[in-house]
């Protein structure tokens, strides 16, 4: 077991997995509040870009609000978003909205134990590997997580590549 989880709080969201009995792994990095990026984390964590997942909430004019969970070195592409959401069009909701309708703040979303289950699409890419990383709600933990796992806990639809 690695030190450094001795140190670690448990989160809502690991709870949460607990509860459901999901293993994962609690993995603390170094927060630099500048750089919130995917690529900042997967350099703390000495992982590649393409195992390092964030979470993005969106809007759709048709459904309202839904998550995808995509690797960290992609942009939505909010038509396909849109498609995959049965929506014709979605935007990103604006950072301040993150919060409130989510629980968690930028850097620290995590697909699992927001205030109101959405419908949540994890990029297919995922299933590459056996384990991934997401936000385990807070900045500086990330859950490393079997795909499947989450996909079933959040029953996440696929979003294509």
């Amino acid at each position: 077991m690695d030190n450094r989880m001795s140190t670690v709080q448990k989160t809502n969201a690991a709870r949460l997995l607990d509860a459901a009995g999901i293993k994962y792994e609690l993995i603390p990095y170094e927060v630099d509040e500048s750089n919130l990026a995917a690529d900042h984390v997967a350099e703390q964590l000495g992982e590649d870009i393409d195992l390092v997942f964030k979470t993005l909430v969106l809007r759709g004019d048709k459904t309202g609000l839904f998550v995808c969970v995509i690797p960290g070195a992609l942009e939505v592409d909010l038509k396909v978003a849109a498609r995959i959401s049965g929506n014709k069009n979605c935007e990103m909701i604006h950072v301040k909205e993150l919060l409130p309708l989510t629980g968690y703040i930028r850097g620290g979303c995590s697909p699992v134990g927001m205030k109101k289950k959405y419908p949540t699409f994890i990029h297919e890419s995922a299933l590459l590997y056996e384990y991934i990383f997401i936000s385990a709600g807070v900045r500086g933990l990330q859950f490393r997580i079997a795909p499947q796992d989450l996909i079933t806990f959040t029953e996440a639809g696929i979003y294509p590549i």
